[in-house]
Formats: structure tokens, C-alpha cells, sequence
């Protein structure tokens, strides 16, 4: 039996009945068994406003923009002459979402767990289309399959937990002919259900996540991942003419990558292919023979630094108590906050008084956190903030590369600093305004 391949399709590669046969060719071509699809482009965004038109009462506007999806959908259909049980099923699932959003809109209410049913479509839409794309290509048995049958979450809609044992369990027991068997299977990605049979979504851009997730689950020996562009970079190509493309990294640096704002990745996809040494190559669906990234557990010569990226819309937050001098607690007391709102600290430097913590700027908007936060201390907020971070390996035991950072850097004044936490990541603070620069004159210095 050849290698067991789950390949992912995110949007711009399921966007219409080319891209779609395109997409199934390439899977052919690779000889995938799984494959996993993401919304077509644009359509998950449409539901979320679907969704918001149908709660606030504007029913024509929700219906017209109802309309639209469901001929995209269909004239897609059309192209790929879908047969009549997908096109049944197709049917089904357009009704069944008509249904959900006027309840909603009499209702005039949508909790989270009523938008994680509805942004669902995109997926299960896209998915009855690419099986027809298959079946028109392939000899081998093509079976749409629900994701959900396989895919377990905790109950926390918008962003569910997987619960990975029980994946792997209903993996064994729900697909144990995957390994022996040559017939592909059609899933999506970014959806799940709870113990309760309640579907749930595992956030923007899970459906890396959920290819991953499965790959562990059916003891995959490969996972791909198809995008727009050909591989991960040094840098993002919009920022400098003289990226590169990295034709090989290891787990940690792709990690360090996707969580410091390269886009290429879902910060958490590598996770479950780490669990099980599942190597991952990204490479592009448009333009394959352009080659592609391979993430391994290791790889041979890893430089001092492979990549850099920015995380853009970042706040700092200093706080500040000289009554904590040579007391204990103020770590505690400031954690606990973010701990009870459930918002995440970034990027940590600590004095004996002082706490300063990057945040994403939507985090700003909770006045309510702000306020608590206030209560540990003096809180000083700057905003207009980039986080710009090198990649690479045994930073933090290289001599001079601080020095080689800040004299390339030049006159581009740093705000924060935070080293040693990683021996793969050195970042700081920028103004937004500042941060291209910085990246232009890092990559010219580093990236040979």
C-alpha cells in the first residue's frame, strides 16, 4: 500500500469549479487518500454577515445575500455536473441553512453556538463540490465524508477545544479501512461536534488545524498543505522583493513562524504532526511544479536565522507598583487577571515593580479587563505597535546578534525586547509605522 496523504485545499484553491479540478487533479497527482476542504473564498465571511443581518431584523438584505451564496454554490455545481445524490445533498444542506437564519431572524438572536452551525456550510457546501470534482477525475472510490463523525471538541463554540484521544479513537473505529483500503474520502475542515452531537468550529483558520488533527487521528504519513503561494518564505514576499523561499525547516522554526504572524501557517497545525512525526510540506495548489516548503523534526545545517515575521496591531501594556518592591504576588495577582478574562499575554518583560505584556489591539476594546487590570497597579497603555521577531536556531547562545540586530536596525527605536524564553525566536517592539522598515533592513543583514 502506498503512503496514507491527507492534503488540505484552503479557499482561494476550492474558489470555483477550475480551481476545484485543479485541486482534485493535484490530489490525484499525489495520490492523496484524505483531503480536506476549506469554505470557497469569501463564503465564511458571508455567513458571519448573513448571521449578523438576520439578528438585527434586516431580512431582505440576509435573503439577497442568501440568494447570491446559493447561486455561487450552483453555478459551481453546474460546472462540475454534479450528480443528483450530491446535488440532493447540496439541496438539503441550502435548506437547512435558509431554515437556521430565519430563526434567527425571528428570534433576532444568534449565540455562539448558533454561528458556529451556520458558518459550517462554507465547509460542507465546499466539500459535495469537491467530491464531484474527484469522482470526475478519479477510477477510485471518491466518498464525501463528515468530518464530525471523527472530529470531538469540548463544548466552548467559536473555538472549540479537540479532545485528541477521543479523535484518535473514532479515527480507528470509524475509518479502519483508510489503511488498507485505496478509496479517497472528501472531509472539510475548521468543524467539529461535542460529545452532545452540537457542531463546533475550531476558530479562523482551523482547517489547517483539522487536516492536522485527522493526519494524527488516521496515522497519516504525510500531510499536505495547499495555499495560494509556493511554500513558506524568509519573510512575506509583500515586504521585501528579496524573500526566498525555504525549502526546508524544522517543526519549532515553522511553529516560532506561524505563532509571531507568518500567515502561511495556523499557528497551531504543527502541534499535532510533532505527536506523531508526520512530516508536512506547504506548497501551492496554483503553481505545484513552483515547488514548496518540507517541515520536518529536524533538518540538517539550520542557520542562526531562517525566517523573520511581523505581528501587526499590538498594544503594550506596562504595570506598574513600587508598593510590590521585595514583595511577592504582583506576578500572580497580574496573571490571574488574564487567566479570568481569558485573554492571552504575548510577549513578558519583568522588573521587581514593573510588568509589561504585548496584547493584540482588540483586547483593548474589553474596558471591563483594562479596569481589573488597573487594580494591580499603574496601568500605562501604547498603542500603534508592531512585534517583529527573527526565527532561527540557538539564539539566545550566539554571540554578537544583538549587536548585529541593533546596528542594522539603525535609527528604528525599539520599544520592548524578549530573548531567552526560546532558543528559536529573538522579537521587540516597533511603531507600526516603522516596522517594514526594520523587516528590510533584518532580512538584508541575516538572509544570504
Amino acid at each position: 500500500m502506498s503512503k496514507l496523504i491527507v492534503s488540505k485545499f484552503g479557499g482561494t484553491s476550492m474558489q470555483d469549479a477550475v480551481a476545484m479540478n485543479r485541486s482534485a487533479a493535484l490530489s490525484l497527482k499525489q495520490g492523496s487518500r484524505m483531503i480536506v476542504v476549506s469554505a470557497t473564498a469569501g463564503t465564511t465571511n458571508q455567513l458571519i454577515d448573513l448571521s449578523q443581518m438576520a439578528k438585527t431584523g434586516d431580512w431582505v438584505g440576509c435573503e439577497k445575500s442568501l440568494q447570491e451564496l446559493v447561486k455561487r454554490h450552483q453555478s459551481i455545481a453546474v460546472d462540475l455536473k454534479l450528480e443528483s445524490s450530491l446535488t440532493k445533498t447540496m439541496e438539503n444542506l441550502l435548506s437547512e441553512l435558509t431554515t437556521l437564519l430565519k430563526g434567527i431572524y425571528l428570534l433576532r438572536d444568534c449565540t455562539t453556538k448558533t454561528l458556529d452551525s451556520v458558518v459550517s456550510f462554507g465547509e460542507r457546501l465546499s466539500s459535495v463540490l469537491m467530491t464531484q470534482a474527484m469522482k470526475n477525475q478519479s477510477k477510485i472510490p471518491v466518498h464525501l465524508f463528515d468530518v464530525r463523525k471523527i472530529m470531538r471538541t469540548d463544548d466552548v463554540f467559536g473555538k472549540g477545544a479537540p479532545l485528541i484521544a477521543e479523535i484518535e479513537h473514532l479515527s480507528k473505529n470509524v475509518l479502519p479501512q483508510i489503511k488498507v483500503q485505496p478509496d479517497i474520502y472528501v472531509t472539510q475542515g475548521f468543524i467539529g461536534e461535542t460529545e452532545e452531537g452540537h457542531t463546533t468550529t475550531l476558530g479562523r483558520g482551523g482547517s489547517d488545524y483539522s487536516a492536522a488533527l485527522i493526519a494524527e487521528g488516521i496515522n497519516a504519513d504525510v500531510l499536505e498543505i495547499w495555499t495560494d503561494v509556493p511554500g513558506i518564505a524568509t519573510t512575506d514576499p509583500r515586504l521585501t522583493s528579496k524573500a526566498k523561499a525555504i525549502p526546508e525547516m524544522s517543526y519549532q522554526e515553522a511553529s516560532e513562524l506561524a505563532i509571531f504572524g507568518a500567515k502561511v501557517l495556523h499557528p497551531t497545525t504543527v502541534a499535532p504532526a510533532v505527536r506523531k512525526n508526520i512530516p508536512v510540506f506547504v506548497g501551492s495548489s496554483i503553481n505545484p511544479e513552483n515547488g514548496g516548503t518540507w517541515i520536518r523534526p529536524e533538518v540538517n545545517n539550520p542557520p542562526l536565522v531562517r525566517a523573520m515575521a511581523i505581528r501587526k496591531d499590538q498594544s503594550l501594556l506596562t504595570i506598574s507598583n513600587p508598593r510590590m518592591l521585595m514583595a511577592h504576588g504582583f506576578l500572580y495577582n497580574i496573571f490571574k487577571v488574564f487567566n479570568d478574562y481569558k485573554i492571552s499575554a504575548d510577549s513578558i518583560t519583568t522588573s521587581e515593580i514593573s510588568v509589561a505584556i504585548t496584547v493584540d489591539d482588540q483586547v483593548l476594546l474589553n474596558k471591563s479587563f483594562l479596569q481589573t487590570l488597573s487594580d494591580c497597579g499603574e496601568l500605562k497603555i501604547e498603542e500603534n505597535l508592531s512585534l517583529v521577531s527573527l526565527i532561527g536556531n540557538r539564539i539566545h547562545h550566539s554571540p554578537h546578534l544583538a549587536a548585529d540586530i541593533f546596528t542594522a536596525l539603525g535609527d528604528i527605536n525599539v520599544r520592548m525586547i524578549c530573548l531567552g524564553a526560546s532558543m528559536h525566536n529573538f522579537c521587540f517592539l516597533v511603531s507600526e509605522d516603522r516596522a517594514k522598515d526594520a523587516i528590510i533592513r533584518l532580512h538584508e543583514k541575516f538572509i544570504k
